[in-house]
């Protein structure tokens, strides 16, 4: 559990949770366990990602994946287990909480991760290249499998912060397109940059037929999609000033990385 939380990755997840907490002037302290909570269930969806009955990765991280060094039973069970801490975290006492938002904060996440969610997203990749998805179910499956936990991430914040109405919608749609945006540049990466660059096997999606945003657009058109995602993240955020800030920041870096 600690190897595969603990080593290394973007914490772009946490990141979200705080910059959307800022943005709404909530104390930061109490999102601490929403932050490590949504990181920690991104650890445990790496894991069983990797399985070969998944997407049978080695690699992650730059390191042997979880079931690589540990075997596939004990990667399994990690995973299982960081899955409950997750909640277990989630739940951690903060007088600044009420029962009400406690309550609506692990349903949230819950949704954000099962059968409406991650689980879903991941079931459908599974079949990706057998069911020949075109872009619209492409964007489904990636909405669902990496935008899900974003969408939660900034979510569980506006619910710690009492956000209104209008903040919660606007969050939504941000970090709906930075999700899509972040996966966008994921399947560019994975034909751009180099094993040692992304810590993780280069190229799966191809040897694995699946289909990708650079296999339905070309370069240039995935290129252009992540922009226009970027440009409507951005946009959803036109209502606030200067607190913000550290969100748009985050659009930025997605387009720029490396890995």
């Amino acid at each position: 559990m600690r190897y595969s939380l603990l080593g290394g990755g973007k914490r772009v997840r946490a990141t979200l949770t705080y910059a959307t907490a800022n943005m709404i002037d909530c104390n930061l302290a109490t999102v601490d366990p929403t932050a490590a909570a949504v990181e920690i269930i991104h650890a445990y969806s790496l894991i069983h990602d990797d399985l070969p009955a998944m997407d049978d990765d080695d690699l992650r991280r730059g390191k042997p994946s979880c079931h690589i060094a540990f075997g596939e039973a004990t990667a399994v069970l990690a995973g299982d287990a960081l899955q409950s801490l997750a909640f277990e975290t989630l739940t951690h006492p903060c007088a600044d909480l009420s029962g009400d938002q406690r309550c609506e904060m692990v349903a949230e996440l819950a949704i954000a991760i099962g059968a409406a969610g991650m689980a879903a997203g991941q079931t459908i990749d599974l079949a990706a290249s057998q069911l020949g998805l075109d872009l619209n179910a492409l964007e489904q499956m990636h909405r669902l499998k990496t935008g899900a936990l974003i969408q939660a991430s900034c979510r569980l914040a506006a619910i710690a912060g009492g956000a209104d109405k209008n903040t919660h919608q606007a969050l939504d749609a941000y970090s709906a397109n930075l999700g899509l945006c972040f996966q966008i540049c994921d399947d560019i990466l994975d034909v751009t940059a180099s094993t040692d660059q992304l810590g993780k096997p280069s190229g799966s999606d191809d040897g694995r037929q699946m289909p990708t945003y650079v296999t339905l657009l070309g370069l240039n058109g995935a290129h252009a999609a992540a922009e226009h995602c970027s440009e409507l993240a951005l946009d959803s955020l036109t209502q606030f000033g200067p607190e913000a800030d550290l969100l748009r920041e985050l659009v930025k870096y997605q387009q720029q990385r490396t890995h």
